[in-house]
């Protein structure tokens, strides 16, 4: 098809062997050609001594291609990982997270679950947990257009994923593996699934991710467990392939199945595999980091939308919205707040003109309780700040304008979402997409487009720093930031001079 293909490497545990690794990556891209990424699951680092990464981590050496890993299966090496958001490691080296969800610049989506699976509370710095499990599966399969997506990364073998399949050697699939990582591969349909720790190489054949007959033709499943690099038995530990995103296929094309297609392996794999299904969401946690990681360590506890109203015989009363622990200039309340600019009052929002605007008619749109961002906004106030978008949008599309929203969550207490709108005849929604861009690449920020199906409630954590836009089209845009951020970003200008 037309579409670029993206050529990609998957790697098994790397275990501190840095160089045969990177000597091989280099050897197979002279005879192959340049590959896009390097996926590394399993144990990246080992129990040998740090010499040898030390000389990546000091840009001595430098890995010959982008490479993302996953974190810590043990205690041992949870030092290197000090981020649980994910972070660079060294130049080209970039550690993912414990769980998210990364997009790339192509809409290639690969999700990934750092660690080793663990029931007991708490859940060590190595392992996930079921409520792990539950807030991937909620944030990407809450949507009615989810149809599965393009990698799934994880560094144990799914239960059971031998059923119905070709044998896996010496591994025992019934006894090996986590039940936690099969339910999340059943529900998430990842085209590819890479996974290691068993120190041996597995490809399963293709299984169905659909019941023949009863349910819609889906894409099918490819498993490759890898084995650890160098091994003397020289198993296979780099695993070649090329990928469209999903999004970018013809849906004829995508479900197209193999000849040697199997059953799901997950289907009658007993209590154990349907585990994770019995596990509920935790309440109003389903956060992902869009780079990513859907790590809730510092998360708070939000409502939910009235689950399990109909049993209750009492209406649920309205809570009070959040109090400021001190004086707060936007909190509708406060004496500070600048009452001749608010423009409309809701329930739980307000709109105000902007002091200062970018234009006469940029607005901002603030919850009335004290609520630093959107992550942090319970159910009934995202509800009301969407009619207020909703609402912006028609208005200034019937002044002959298009409205671009941005946040930005840093050296802010109360959340503003600004509202600035654009004249139509002046700039398209990809010349303000390019501004910002453009902007950013001027100050080195990395700016990345969010999975249509997201919003930034999945993206990111409570008290995480973040920039986001929104665009006119759907589209969004999110950067984290991680140390300091120009407090003037946003203020771009496109071609047009808006």
């Amino acid at each position: 098809m037309a579409e670029k293909s993206l050529r990609l490497l998957a790697c098994g545990d790397v275990e501190g062997k840095f160089d045969v690794l990177f000597n091989r990556v280099r050897a197979i891209q002279k005879k192959s050609g340049n590959f896009d990424l390097l996926l590394c699951v399993g144990n990246f680092f080992g129990s040998t001594p740090d010499a040898e990464w030390e000389e990546y981590k000091t840009g001595i050496k430098k890995a010959p291609i982008q490479t993302y890993v996953l974190g810590a299966n043990n205690q041992e090496t949870v030092k290197y990982f000090q981020d649980v958001d994910g972070c660079e490691l060294a130049e080209n080296i970039t550690y993912l997270g414990r769980k998210g969800i990364f997009t790339g610049s192509s809409g290639l989506q690969i999700v990934y679950l750092s660690g080793t699976e663990s029931l007991n509370e708490p859940v060590p710095g190595y392992s996930f947990s079921p409520k792990d499990v539950s807030s991937v599966r909620t944030m990407l399969c809450s949507t009615s257009q989810f149809k599965g997506v393009d990698i799934l990364l994880t560094s144990p073998w799914p239960k059971y994923v031998g059923n119905f399949g070709n044998s896996s050697g010496e591994v025992d699939t019934k006894k090996c593996g986590s039940a936690l990582v099969s339910s999340l591969a059943t529900d998430l349909k990842p085209r590819y699934h890479f996974a290691a720790l068993e120190k041996t190489y597995y490809e399963r054949l293709p299984y169905r991710n659909h019941v023949v007959l009863q349910e819609n033709a889906q894409h099918a499943t490819r498993f490759i467990a890898l084995a650890n690099v160098g091994n003397p038995e020289k198993k296979k530990y780099l695993y070649a392939f090329s990928i469209v995103p999903m999004k970018l296929m013809d849906a004829a094309e995508l479900v197209k199945q193999p000849p040697d297609v199997t059953e799901n392996p997950y289907r009658k794999s007993g209590k154990e595999a349907s585990m994770g299904k019995q596990i509920p969401a935790p309440e109003e946690e389903a956060a992902c980091q869009f780079f990513f990681d859907l790590n809730e360590k510092q998360g708070r506890k939000r409502s939910s939308t009235g689950r399990d109203s109909k049993s209750s015989p009492h209406p649920k009363q309205p809570r009070k919205p959040p109090q400021p622990p001190g004086p707060c200039w936007f909190c509708l309340a406060s004496p500070e707040v600048e009452k001749h600019l608010v423009v409309n009052i809701g329930t739980h929002c307000y709109l105000a003109l902007a002091k200062g605007g970018l234009s006469d008619d940029h607005v901002l749109v603030l919850p009335i309780g004290h609520y630093q961002s959107v992550v942090e906004l319970s159910a009934e106030v995202v509800e009301e700040v969407e009619k207020y978008k909703a609402t912006l949008r028609r208005f200034f599309k019937s002044r002959g304008k298009r409205c671009v929203l941005f946040e930005r969550n840093y050296k802010s207490h109360h959340l503003q979402l600004q509202v600035i709108p654009v004249p139509l005849s002046c700039c398209s929604t990809d010349d303000i997409k390019d501004a910002f861009i453009t902007q950013a690449e001027q100050q080195q920020i990395e700016l990345l487009e969010i999975p249509e199906h997201a919003d930034v409630k999945q993206i990111a954590q409570p008290g995480a720093a973040y920039f986001y836009v929104e665009l006119d089209t759907g589209e969004k845009l999110f950067h984290r930031i991680k140390k300091n951020f120009p407090l003037q970003f946003g203020s771009n200008r496109c071609r047009c001079g808006h």
